[in-house]
């Protein structure tokens, strides 16, 4: 049974900079590409980053391009979400992901492309 945990989330005011973890459990954690996505009151989910199961490419979402960073642990079965930089409009609950494919990294910011997800994290940013 797979389980991801995430865990950082929190209140900050506008231009500060939080770092979200990710802990995955169930399966072997560095053959699948990892993702962020995250869902404001009354929106769709949306992606926000992803890191392929190699972990030397990453992805972003234009709205957070420059500002946050994903990275990943294969020893320690985490990805983390640097966020800097941080907008009122960064607000949401973040979720991690991971891939429903084995060893794939041509499709990752989509929702359906994951099977498994995470509690969610709230992220508060305050003007």
């Amino acid at each position: 049974q797979v389980q991801l945990v995430e865990s950082g989330g929190g209140l900050v005011q506008a231009g500060g900079s939080l770092r979200l973890s990710c802990a995955a459990s169930g399966r072997t954690f560095s053959s699948y590409t990892m993702g962020w996505f995250r869902q404001a009151a009354g929106k769709e989910r949306e992606f926000v980053a992803a890191t392929t199961y190699i972990g030397g490419t990453t992805y972003y979402a234009n709205s957070v391009k420059g500002r946050f960073t994903i990275s990943r642990d294969n020893a320690k079965n985490t990805v983390y979400l640097q966020m800097s930089s941080l907008k009122p409009e960064d607000t949401a609950v973040y979720y991690c992901a991971q891939h429903k494919k084995k060893y794939y990294s041509s499709g990752y910011s989509r929702v359906d492309e994951y099977d498994y997800w995470g509690q969610g994290t709230q992220v508060t940013v305050s003007s």
